[in-house]
């Protein structure tokens, strides 16, 4: 059955590049919905379904005043505000199956902006000049699958024909397969994981599994804890097993693994059930030991080579004091259940008995600030074992049932 692709991008600089990619999409034997983003013109070469006028009134603008004022920037903001608004009323309308856009950086952050507004599942692909590098900023939280443009999106040659007819190959692919219902939906509960604290949440991963819950488990490298945040955020979460902080860590210390501030805001906002387990904030991450930041450096810090990629800072007593001030905050302001789990003798593999980052000082800075911090009446549970001791993986799932337990009583 032909889906219908959303075609989005400055179609009056880009034309004849939209043009190709309009037609891939068409042999393909697809329909297209072309949305133009171009603040200077449109192109004579397809219809346009919807012109940059309407982007730019979803955005809050006049395209008239955007091209007399010549402010990129402020044109750039004013598209993108309108991408998001727009392309998500055409979604909600049921007008496209899937998108595509093409740009470089400043028509990736336009078409993007579109991208980053679709629900977890849409169909999102775009062909950037800035795919080789860092694109958490065009991503977010969402999956928008990035194709380095190679060359500039700027005309038809040997290398951008194949790279522009793939990609619509692959939008028309995405939109077209069928997608397995499943057998049962089920409750879910997001968990937070690192290497070292792999043994403990897969274990209680399997047990919340054979009790009817579908357990999603997010990577702790700061756009797993985003993400995981997102979804709680967007109401599709049922509990909240974070086993793994260590983002904050980052935050705290600039290490690349860093979730931002907000991590750890969702669960409390939604007043959804959140167990917290100081996981592996022993450990700051940084690239190859070139890039940790010279006044560490230049200190007495404990560094531990994770693989060459990976190098690891131990925290020390004070940063782990203000972690657990941190977390303390968060969950006083929690709307819901939440309760933390902590474990005496190691928060992850490396803080086990002799190992490199066995710190229970350290730990226990946190423990202690954690106790002197929340509101009365918030559980905390100590276990004298390391995290990813069985006892501890059995007690966590017993504290998160209860505390759905508790959620499921309140609404009663």
């Amino acid at each position: 059955m032909p889906k219908t692709i959303l075609v989005i991008g400055a179609f009056d600089t880009k034309g004849a590049e939209f043009a190709f990619l309009r037609q891939c999409i068409l042999d393909l034997g697809h329909r297209v919905l072309m949305v133009n983003t171009g603040v200077m013109g449109t192109t004579e070469l397809f219809p346009v379904d919807v012109e940059a006028e309407a982007v730019a009134r979803e955005g809050g603008a006049r395209l008239e005043a955007l091209r007399a004022k010549k402010d990129r920037g402020e044109a750039m903001k004013a598209m993108s505000q309108g991408t998001a608004s727009l392309v998500r009323k055409l979604y909600d309308q049921g007008r496209f199956d899937g998108i595509i856009g093409m740009g470089g950086t400043g028509g990736t952050s336009v078409v993007s902006a579109g991208m980053r507004g679709l629900p977890l599942g849409v169909p999102k692909i775009c062909v950037s000049t800035a795919a080789g590098g860092d694109t958490s900023s065009y991503v977010g939280t969402k999956d928008i699958a990035m194709i380095p443009a190679i060359v500039d999106v700027a005309g038809l040659n040997r290398i951008s024909r194949p790279i522009f007819a793939g990609a619509a190959g692959a939008i028309c692919g995405m939109a077209a397969a069928p997608v397995p219902a499943a057998s049962e939906e089920r409750p879910i509960v997001v968990a937070s994981m690192f290497g070292n604290t792999t043994t403990c949440v897969n274990v209680c991963a399997e047990a919340l599994g054979g009790k009817g819950y579908e357990v999603l488990i997010f990577h702790a490298t700061g756009a797993g804890g985003r993400t995981m945040e997102s979804l709680v955020a967007e109401g599709v979460v049922d509990a909240v097993l974070d086993i793994t902080t260590t983002e904050w860590a980052d935050t705290l210390c600039g290490g690349v693994f860093h979730a931002g501030p907000e991590r750890l805001s969702a669960p409390g906002q939604r007043g959804v059930p959140h167990l917290i387990v100081p996981g592996c904030v022993d450990m700051v991450n940084f690239g190859p030991m070139s890039t940790v930041p010279q006044p560490y450096c230049e200190s007495d810090r404990l560094f531990y080579e994770w693989n060459p990629a990976v190098t690891l800072m131990r925290t020390n007593s004070e940063e782990n004091r203000r972690l657990g001030e941190i977390f303390a905050e968060k969950a006083n302001q929690a709307r819901g259940p939440v309760a933390f789990l902590l474990p005496l003798r190691g928060v992850s593999i490396l803080d086990g008995e002799g190992q490199p980052f066995c710190d229970w000082e350290a730990d226990q800075a946190l423990f202690a600030a954690l106790k002197k911090n929340l509101k009365p009446g918030i559980r905390i549970v100590e276990l004298n074992c390391n995290i990813n001791d069985p006892q501890f993986s059995s007690r966590a799932v017993e504290m998160m049932l209860e505390m759905i337990e508790e959620k499921k009583r309140g609404k009663m």
